[in-house]
This record gives C-alpha cells, sequence and structure tokens, in this order.
C-alpha cells in the first residue's frame, strides 16, 4: 500500500512520517508533496491509497486537491492535517470526502486512529471490489471448469462415467451411443519462449485460448454433422490440454491438421500432439491417455518440427540408453572441487561432446540423465560438505525442465551452460564453506551457540580468542549482520521457544537453562522478540 504526504512546510511532512508507525498498516511506500498540484502528478503516477493534506497552500490548496480526487480520484482515503480549525474548511473536508480532521500541532494517538479508520475503509473496499470480480469470474468461468474437472477425472477412473452420462450426452452428445474414443494430448513444455512470456503472467488464459479454438472445429458445426471431441485442460498436468475424440475417429489425422492450423492462425505457435489408437469408451481412457503420453515421452527432441505422432510400433532408442551421465561424473566432481570454472567448463563440454553424437533424445532419457545427475550430486555433497548441508538444493528436488531455444526445440548449448553455471555454484559454496570453517567469526559463533546458556560477556569472548573487543563486534556485525549481543538472545529465545513446548518446566527453569538469571528480564526479553509472552507462546503451541 502507498501513501502520500502533501504539505507545503517539511516539518511537518517528517513529523508525519515519524509519527506513523507505516508497516503495522501495510504501508511501504511513502510520497511527498509540497503542494496540490505536485500532489495532482504524484497521485496520477503512483496511485498512493492514501492521502495527508494540509488546507492552505500555494500554488494548488488543499480544498482544490481534495475537489480534484473527488472527480478525478475518488478511490483514495483522505485525511486533512492543518492548523486552521474554520468551520468552512472542516465542512469542505467532510463534502468532499475526507475521513478525518486533523489540527496541529498533531496528536499522535489521533493521527494513529484516523490512519487506522482510512486503512480499514480502503481495505473493506478492496475487498469488496475483489469479492465482486471474483463472483463475475466464477460467473464466467465455473461452467467450464466443472466440466474441464469432470472430464480430467475421467482419464483416472473411467467408471465415473455412469454419474454423468447423462449431462454429458446432453452438454456434448457424449451419450451412450459412443462406443470408441481418441485421445489427444496438446503438450505445452516445448513451447517458444516468447509464446511462453507471453502468457506467463495468465496460463489460465492461454488454455482458455487453446480449449476455445479446438472445441471451435470440434463442434457440429465446423463438422456440418455431430460433434466430434471435447477440448478441456487436464488438472492433473500443468503442460496438457486434451483433446477426447470421439467422432469420425478414421479421419482424426485431418482433423488434427485442421486443429494445427487453427491453432497456428490464431495464436501464432504450433504444439507437439500425441495420439493414442482407438480404445473402447469409457473404459479404455486411462489407457488411451497413457498411451498418447508415452508417444509424446518418446519422440526424438532433436527434430526441429512440431509434429502430431500418433501411436504405434515403439521406436528404437537404444543409442542413448548406452550413454549414462554417470560415467563422466568423475572428472566433473574434480572439476568443481578445483574452484575453476574453466576446468568446469572443460568437464561438462566432454559430456555434451558425447551427448551431440547421438541422433535419438527423448523426454524419458532427458529425465534419466537429470535422475543420474542428482544422484551424484547429492553424493559430492555428502562427501565435500561432511553433511552440513547447502543452500539452494530445492531447485534439484523439482522435475526435469527441458531446456529450449526461442523457438521452443531442445537446446544442448541452453542445458551444458545451465549445467555450468549450476556446477559453478556449487563451486563457489565449497570454497565459502571451506573460508568458514577456518575463519575465526564463524569459531566465535560455535562457541555462542555451545555456551549460549551461560553468562558469556564480550569481553570473555574477546579473552577466550585472543582478540580486541572491538575487532570482534565490528567483524561479527560485517559477518552476521547482527550484533554479537542480539546473536546471543537470538540463540537463547530459539531454545527457549523449544523448551517451552515441555509443560514439566517452569518458566523461571527455562529462563536459568537458556542463561537468565532474572526471570522478569528473561519474559520482557522474551516478548519483545517474539510478540507475546512466554506463558501465552506456551498456551499457542502447546500440542
Amino acid at each position: 500500500m502507498k501513501a502520500i504526504i502533501v504539505d507545503d512546510e517539511k516539518h511537518v511532512r517528517e513529523a508525519i512520517k515519524l509519527l506513523v508507525r507505516w508497516s503495522d498498516f501495510g504501508i511501504d511506500q511513502v510520497l511527498e508533496a509540497q503542494d496540490g498540484l505536485d500532489a495532482v502528478r504524484q497521485i496520477e503516477e503512483h496511485r498512493p491509497q492514501l492521502i495527508f493534506t494540509d488546507m492552505m497552500m500555494p500554488v494548488k490548496s488543499g480544498m482544490e486537491l481534495m475537489e480534484w480526487l473527488q472527480s478525478q480520484y475518488p478511490s483514495g482515503k483522505t485525511i486533512v492535517i492543518s492548523g486552521h480549525d474554520e468551520f468552512e474548511l472542516v465542512r469542505h473536508a467532510v463534502q468532499y470526502g475526507g475521513v478525518d480532521y486533523i489540527l496541529k500541532p498533531i496528536d499522535h494517538e489521533q493521527l494513529a486512529a484516523a490512519v487506522e479508520k482510512a486503512v480499514s475503509a480502503i481495505r473493506r473496499e478492496e475487498s469488496e471490489r475483489h469479492l465482486q470480480q471474483a463472483r463475475n469470474i466464477e460467473m464466467n468461468q465455473l461452467k467450464p471448469v466443472y466440466w474441464d474437472k469432470i472430464l480430467s477425472n475421467l482419464l483416472t477412473e473411467p467408471k465415473l462415467y455412469s454419474q454423468h452420462a447423462k449431462a454429458l450426452d446432453a452438454e456434448f452428445g457424449l451419450g451412450p451411443s459412443v462406443k470408441e474414443c481418441r485421445i489427444a494430448i496438446l503438450s505445452l513444455d516445448t513451447m517458444s519462449l516468447s509464446f511462453k512470456d507471453r502468457f506467463m503472467a495468465d496460463y489460465e488464459l492461454l488454455f482458455f485460448s487453446l480449449t476455445n479454438i479446438c472445441n471451435e472445429l470440434l463442434s457440429a458445426r465446423a463438422s456440418g454433422g455431430p460433434r466430434q471431441g471435447i477440448a478441456y485442460r487436464y488438472w492433473n498436468s500443468d503442460s496438457e490440454a486434451i483433446l477426447l475424440l470421439y467422432g469420425g475417429l478414421d479421419q482424426t489425422q485431418a482433423l488434427l491438421e485442421r486443429i494445427r492450423e487453427g491453432i497456428r492462425d490464431t495464436v501464432r505457435n504450433c504444439f507437439d500432439t500425441g495420439v493414442s489408437r482407438v480404445h473402447p469408451f469409457p473404459e479404455g481412457l486411462t489407457a488411451a491417455y497413457l498411451e498418447a503420453r508415452q508417444v509424446l515421452r518418446r519422440r526424438n527432441l532433436l527434430i526441429r518440427e512440431k509434429r502430431t505422432l500418433i501411436a504405434g510400433p515403439a521406436a528404437a532408442t537404444a543409442s542413448s540408453r548406452q550413454l549414462s551421465f554417470t560415467d563422466y561424473a568423475e572428472p566433473i566432481r574434480l572439476s568443481v572441487q578445483s574452484g575453476s570454472e574453466e576446468q568446469i567448463r572443460r568437464a561438462v563440454a566432454a559430456w555434451f561432446a558425447d551427448v551431440r553424437k547421438l541422433d535419438y533424445i527423448d523426454m524419458e532419457q532427458l529425465e534419466h540423465w537429470w535422475h543420474e545427475y542428482n544422484v551424484v550430486r547429492s553424493r559430492w555433497l555428502a562427501e565435500l560438505f561432511e553433511g552440513d548441508g547447502v543452500r539452494g538444493e530445492e531447485e534439484h528436488s523439482a522435475p526435469f525442465v527441458v531446456p529450449l531455444d526461442e523457438e521452443g526445440f531442445l537446446s544442448l548449448d541452453r542445458w551444458e551452460q545451465q549445467l555450468v553455471r549450476s556446477l559453478s555454484e556449487l563451486s563457489r559454496l565449497l570454497l565459502s564453506h571451506q573460508r568458514q570453517d577456518s575463519n575465526v567469526i564463524f569459531e566465535i559463533a560455535k562457541f555462542i551457540q555451545n555456551h549460549y546458556h551461560q553468562d558469556i560477556t564480550l569481553q570473555e569472548i574477546a579473552n577466550h580468542f585472543y582478540l580486541s573487543r572491538e575487532y570482534i563486534s565490528r567483524k561479527f556485525k560485517q559477518e552476521f549482520h547482527v550484533n554479537l549481543s542480539d546473536y546471543i538472545s537470538g540463540i537463547r529465545i530459539d531454545k527457549a521457544k523449544l523448551l517451552l513446548l515441555n509443560p514439566n518446566l517452569r518458566i523461571t527453569q527455562i529462563a536459568a537453562m537458556v542463561g537468565y538469571d532474572d526471570e522478569k528480564y528473561f519474559s520482557k526479553v522474551f516478548k519483545k522478540t517474539v510478540g507475546v509472552s512466554p506463558n501465552e507462546y506456551r498456551k499457542v503451541n502447546q500440542p
């Protein structure tokens, strides 16, 4: 949330900035303007929700500003802060939507109450707007989403069809007369990067657009006869749109070509499509889906063409299966330990030199290599960091994402660059870890962690490590971005929170166990740090 303070006196603006606890109200940006004209310019540019304004200012007064706000920016909430208490000024503020009228010198409590009132009104109106928008969206999207979920569930549980047969027949002509079907999967995992960026902020719109195009071409109007199928978003996957085909199955190839042309003409992009053979409906839906998906997973990603692949005899892919990442792992590990990015590049290049000799790479092979890489990387972490762990491991537990070029085709060059970056970061972390082991400041941190329950002082630490107090204070703040005393308090409070989970320990005992002789002082520090007293924390967190 944003706010703007409009006053021709700088010291008044500074006073308001100091008196309001902005973070308590969710306000993270406070603008300033020295008159009403400057305020109009900034309000038009930044759209602050909360406006503080004086009434008597040069160039454009607060009265004129409020008139402008009511006509041009009625959603903003205005608090008047004025040195004048004339009736006409107060009446004008009320007439033009002022939330409150506060006289100078400013009373802190009155100002806080006015801000609370204004922010509550802003949030209430915003909530009402969101609720209305949600209702409108729900009205427009509820029906398609409902059918998407029903049809998605049928792929995993075909027996559910009997529960919805009558409604499916009425809506799509998918009744008891339908005995056979095919599943086609429109794969979005190799979209061109420009197309992906275009829809990144609204993936729902992408699925809505694609399924609309497909359903238009599958409709009875397009076929000149019965409806030929249904297109919908598959809710069990983030990258698949499903075409359930049940009409004119002998003409599937021609139908999918028309759909392909329709998508290309409308969104200027093409997608790989995997198509099953004909299966019985509804009991064959799961098998049809898995078959279409397998066709996609086994397509040769080295072919630079978006294709429609129909299930048939499995293609041989043995040549790529003979190449294992594990066989190249040791030189790569040594390059990471060397700390040289050039050595890392050379080791990775040796692996990719053989990958580029392959004439067939599919999704299954990529995922197998990704799994091999993660296995050896985990082993390296255990060996190199001796079980201490390392940051940033989330990305390596995620599913493999195909490295694509701008047109949406597999890019071995980009994959090689990504791998070099990942290993270089690992190498940097290793070097940093090694430096930390020999850094006296980290030794001091370990000393504190082991003696937090004792009455340790900065002088005792300085004596123990034969360093000056000033040096320790300065270096500790540089390394950990916190004062040494706050660091000790933080450890003590963290330990206290764990001990509070034990209902058999008294607060006095816990205070002593974490280094506080005075229970009242411990409670004061705990509340200041955590926001609640030890007893309150215990009540909230008791299992």
